[in-house]
């Protein structure tokens, strides 16, 4: 994107405060007079067509003022993010002060939860710390009556069963779709869409088992969320369309609210790759637990957020429950 001028970043950052702050369009006229734009009500006009013609800013109705749009927000969080707020100073000393006098970790995460939740209005979750996913290197196949082992050998050199009911008569199946997973696994991964039509029956129920294997409810315990009450009772998620499949999500794989790895994210939107989340904003910092691996502190809200005090709310929650830990 060819850089702003410095112009259109005073009113890109300008219009995103107004709006976290009101939910309101916004004109040039109010920028002027609330943000204190040392430019008159046309130029800073101008500025808003620039930054609407680029994307970054929308006009909900013919005679509204601008709003930002997930791009808009992008721009905001890579490139103009202030530094947090008071907020976050007073969440420090909260943390700084804090001791393992739980009797649990789930006593913990539970407390950090709430916190987090008080502090920044959003609803926020801590998974445990996970070892990386392991990478499935081969599938075996074991003919058992009207049932079918499966045997899962990850690259650990572990190996894992599942015992599924398999489809009537389609037991010659089983050495052909076991000759497929292996060539697909040597080309990095299952790609189901490549399955062959005479495979379809076995291949359907297999790959129903993988996506959704019998531990994913004992994974899914691993999450602590806190503030749903406060997410659904946003303007944004008044629409029963927008909000059944999150709820949904939250309740039946709350993992996958955030990604996982090392690494810090913001998704904004349609960044995110579940399409219930797509309405809104997800930021999530890692933490890591000795051996035991990885978790991740996270705030979910409308893409009309206090980006700034959300991230280094993430941010310092994550530090503190990994010196904790360690």
């Amino acid at each position: 994107m060819k850089p702003l001028s410095a112009r259109q970043k005073q009113v890109l950052q300008a219009t995103v405060h107004h709006y976290v702050d009101t939910i309101e369009p916004v004109g040039s006229r109010t920028l002027v007079q609330r943000f204190g734009i040392n430019a008159s009500s046309a130029t800073v006009r101008s500025a808003m067509g620039a930054l609407e013609q680029r994307g970054l800013l929308t006009q909900p109705h013919t005679s509204a003022g601008r709003v930002p749009s997930p791009l808009g927000y992008r721009h905001y969080v890579d490139c103009l993010l202030p530094e947090p707020g008071v907020v976050v100073q007073h969440l420090e000393r909260e943390l700084t002060g804090l001791c393992l006098r739980w009797a649990a970790l789930d006593d913990l995460l539970m407390q950090l939860t709430r916190r987090l939740t008080d502090f920044t209005g959003l609803m926020s979750l801590i998974t445990r710390p996970a070892e990386p996913q392991a990478q499935l290197k081969a599938i075996r196949l074991v003919n058992s009556g009207d049932r079918l082992l499966v045997m899962l050998v990850v690259d650990s050199g572990h190996a894992s069963h599942l015992n599924l009911r398999f489809p009537h008569g389609a037991e010659e199946e089983l050495r052909a779709i076991e000759r497929w997973t292996d060539q697909q696994l040597e080309e990095g991964g299952l790609n189901w869409d490549s399955l062959p039509p005479q495979l379809q029956r076995s291949g359907d129920v297999l790959r129903s088992a993988l996506d959704h294997p019998s531990a994913a409810t004992a994974a899914d315990q691993q999450v602590v969320v806190h503030g749903l009450s406060r997410l659904v009772a946003e303007p944004e998620f008044q629409s029963s369309s927008d909000l059944r499949p999150l709820l949904e999500l939250i309740d039946d794989r709350p993992t996958d609210l955030v990604s996982e790895g090392a690494q810090e994210r913001v998704w904004i939107g349609d960044e995110h790759p579940h399409r219930a989340l797509r309405p809104c904003s997800v930021v999530q910092a890692p933490y890591r637990c000795g051996s035991d691996g990885i978790g991740q502190v996270a705030l979910v809200g409308p893409m009309r957020m206090a980006y700034s005090t959300a991230k280094a709310a993430v941010q310092r929650v994550a530090k503190h429950l990994e010196l904790l830990l360690s």
